[in-house]
């Protein structure tokens, strides 16, 4: 996926979480082990948020084991960088055509 797709996606899931009571905290936060699409936060809980998209395929198989592992390495490092003190979750939008789907709280 190019560079400006994966940004429209993200555009997309930003209007979704701000119109479900998410304020945007971070976007493309990087690292050396990766990236997180969003940091938002509801509730007083961070949500670390993957951001997956397609027109023709289901993306949610792009959300593999190796991917969280890197995102829960990059959320360690984005406590230490900013001396946070919060609940967490890593979260997931898929957008497959017009549908977006949004999966709370992934473990590994």
């Amino acid at each position: 996926m190019s560079r400006s797709r994966g940004q429209e996606y993200e555009d997309i899931a930003c209007r979704y979480l701000v119109s479900n009571g998410f304020e945007i905290i971070e976007r493309n936060f990087y690292s050396r082990f990766g990236e997180i699409d969003i940091i938002a936060l509801r509730e007083n809980v961070l949500h670390f948020i993957e951001v997956k998209g397609s027109k023709k395929n289901n993306p949610i198989y792009a959300v593999t084991h190796g991917k969280l592992e890197k995102i829960f390495q990059t959320i360690r490092l984005y406590f230490l960088k900013n001396n946070l003190d919060y609940c967490y979750c890593v979260d997931a939008i898929i957008i497959s055509g017009d549908n977006i789907d949004f999966i709370e709280n992934i473990t590994m």
